[in-house]
């Protein structure tokens, strides 16, 4: 990339310049559009024409505000299907713009980076709301006082390797009703309730990719039920593949037990609850001043 280029292209006076930007999905699946008329290649993007998808103004501002700006579009089977934005798979993509000399694509600048927002859809198009980086310093900051957890299961702050055989395992769809109630073979070795609150991945199919929250794991015999929260927004049919990941209530003897990481607990078990307010000593206690956990 040369932005040096490009400054003295068009300070030239004559200039022949096009817009390019790239989505690329939180599965890595990359998409490259550009409003020229020809394709553009660079990044190792191919940047295509007559996409049908075009973007607005950027918003740009010199302070902390969020930069935001629209890309409008028309769906597409071979770029972006409604199908895939009713699945879910362009929320909170990637998205950066340039400014490109279509005749030497490496005199480039980059002009937008951020990620996809709220998407809408009507009359066969659609329009997405492009947030800039600063989007982010709109997110509260700071950690809650709890007796519970506040990290997730697997990230960096629990440290807990959910890739291990006793907390995740690979099975094939017995049966499945509207994408939510999953119906499995025998797991062996996972007791009831072992993936409740846990996290159920789409290995294989047209769903592939996707994934939901448990709310329930029942055994009942040699068969598993799981149900999720939310439904998958895509189809799903016997056969297809799913992992199941061990899931977390948040407290502190779950954390202990269940996956020996009690070091790594992100709660407060002792902190005292909002009864302890307005306690009182009694004369029929036992009044030792000792800490009211034991």
């Amino acid at each position: 990339m040369n932005a040096a280029a490009l400054d003295a292209h068009l300070a030239s006076g004559a200039t022949h310049v096009c817009t390019c930007w790239s989505v690329v999905r939180r599965d890595g699946f990359t998409l490259g559009f550009t409003d020229h008329d020809r394709a553009i290649s660079f990044d190792g993007i191919a940047f295509m024409p007559e996409s049908g998808l075009t973007a607005r103004a950027l918003a740009s501002t010199t302070g902390l505000s969020v930069n935001n700006t629209e890309a409008i579009g028309v769906l597409a089977a071979d770029a972006i299907s409604e199908a895939d934005i009713e699945a879910g798979r362009y929320d909170g993509a990637q998205v950066t713009t340039w400014l490109v000399q279509w005749d030497n694509p490496e005199a480039r600048t980059v002009r937008f980076v951020g990620t996809i927002g709220e998407i809408t859809r009507a009359s066969g198009g659609f329009q997405a709301d492009l947030r800039g980086l600063t989007d982010t310093l709109n997110q509260v900051q700071g950690r809650s006082y709890l007796t519970t957890c506040s990290a997730v299961l697997g990230d960096t702050r629990c440290g807990f390797d959910t890739s291990s055989p006793a907390f995740s395992v690979e099975t094939a769809i017995k049966d499945v009703s509207k994408a939510q109630v999953f119906l499995l073979g025998s797991v062996g070795g996972y007791n009831d309730h072992w993936f409740q609150s846990g996290v159920l991945e789409v290995l294989s199919g047209a769903a592939q990719g996707l994934r939901g929250v448990i709310k329930l794991d029942r055994v009942a015999g040699d068969a598993r039920t799981i149900t999720l929260w939310q439904p998958i927004r895509a189809s799903i049919v016997v056969g297809d593949m799913l992992r199941l990941v061990a899931g977390c209530d948040k407290r502190a003897e779950t954390c202990r037990e269940k996956f020996a990481n009690l070091i790594n607990f992100q709660g407060f078990p002792d902190i005292p609850g909002e009864d302890w307010l307005v306690s009182i000593p009694r004369a029929d206690g036992g009044n030792t001043g000792s800490s009211r956990s034991r």
